[in-house]
């Protein structure tokens, strides 16, 4: 065999094995990426319900907290829980939290448009269906500094507290106002609504749209709540 065939084939040979190797490595790193982003968004959950401290928790304690205390149901659009077999796409998924024997809150999943992509998140509601227990984003393509403080503590922080009902019990939603205007709105409407970020009017535009068709959504839930804070939506 020349010395040219040896070379081809060596480089055959090697194309081959690395392509093997890039595949297996592909392939085992994909598994292991679906993991943590299912830890991430559990964690979100566990955020936005105060079950879990800001900053770095291990994957272990995550999923004790989660299995221990939030269980995820689908509801149907009049605000009932419905069987796993029974499921239609056009159902909803909740997450409920369980602590002392006793329903404490649920959260919500936000997927909202953004400026440059889709924003995600998890937002928690107490079990009064009106108030919002905390809010979080994993998930977004907002531009750093400006529309990107939307995953910041300090943003995150303005909708612990909030209504999503007005001062007579109906549904408005939750809204985003312009930096350092919500102390200018009357006083009966500043429950609803939480600071905005210098910049990133257009992000806030976004995410006031989408959290309002989200909650829009899952108000026969809320509504179940209202009514009886003890039990599951439905009554189940």
């Amino acid at each position: 065999m020349s010395g040219s065939m040896k070379s081809i084939l060596f480089a055959t040979v090697l194309c081959v094995v690395c392509s093997l190797l890039l595949t297996a490595a592909s392939t085992g790193l994909q598994t292991r990426q679906q993991i943590n982003a299912e830890v991430d968004r559990r964690k979100n959950i566990l955020l936005a319900l105060g079950a879990v401290e800001e900053g770095r928790v291990a994957a272990e304690r995550v999923q004790e907290l989660y299995d221990t205390y939030v269980q995820s149901l689908w509801v149907d659009g009049s605000g009932r829980c419905v069987d796993a077999d029974a499921r239609q796409p056009e159902d909803l998924p909740v997450f409920i939290y369980e602590r002392d024997g006793a329903v404490q809150a649920y959260v919500v999943p936000i997927d909202s448009k953004g400026l440059w992509g889709r924003i995600n998140g998890y937002l928690a509601l107490e079990n009064d269906g009106s108030t919002i227990r905390g809010f979080t984003v994993y998930q977004h393509q907002e531009t750093p500094g400006l529309g990107g403080e939307i995953e910041s503590r300090w943003f995150r922080q303005n909708f612990e507290g909030k209504q999503i009902v007005d001062a007579d019990g109906n549904f408005v939603s939750i809204q985003i106002a312009k930096a350092g205007m919500v102390d200018t709105l009357p006083a009966e409407r500043r429950d609803n609504y939480v600071d905005g970020i210098s910049g990133a009017t257009l992000t806030g535009k976004f995410l006031n749209e989408g959290m309002r068709e989200t909650l829009k959504r899952y108000e026969p839930v809320a509504i179940q709540f209202r009514q009886d804070r003890s039990g599951c939506p439905g009554g189940s």
